[in-house]
């Protein structure tokens, strides 16, 4: 990735109000979010300070993304794939072809290993079959 494919903390910081916007008034999405976030407010600050980590290498992120989803109450396989095609729609929204790339190669990346952590078991086929019901 070039110095020209990074986006500013402030991109980062209007990225992930609008992203989560949308993880809220999401029917597949919004239910599980709901249940997990108490208050949106740092939960939000804590999103900026991981994208920041994440695609500036800030280092303002201080935390444990798979202990923290462990707990998530609702936490299903198939939802990564909702959560991915609307951070890329978002993505197209705000961003350059450039940039939206540089920020789904790191989400997609990020989602296979919360997946992997969640969800893979050595005495199962990966990935695992979805069955749709």
């Amino acid at each position: 990735m070039t110095t020209a494919a990074l986006p500013t903390e402030e991109q980062i910081g209007r990225l992930v109000d609008a992203f989560y916007m949308k993880v809220r008034a999401d029917a597949a999405l919004g239910p599980v979010f709901d249940r997990a976030v108490a208050d949106w407010g740092p939960h939000l600050e804590t999103m900026r300070k991981f994208w920041s980590s994440v695609m500036l290498t800030s280092g303002r992120y201080k935390g444990n993304p798979v202990a923290v989803h462990t707990r998530v109450e609702g936490i299903e396989i198939g939802l990564f794939d909702r959560w991915l095609a609307l951070f890329d729609e978002t993505c197209r929204e705000m961003f350059d072809e450039q940039i939206t790339a540089a920020f789904n190669e790191k989400a997609a990346r990020i989602a296979e290993s919360l997946k992997l952590a969640l969800f893979y078991r050595p005495d199962r086929p990966w990935p695992p079959r979805i069955v749709a019901g």
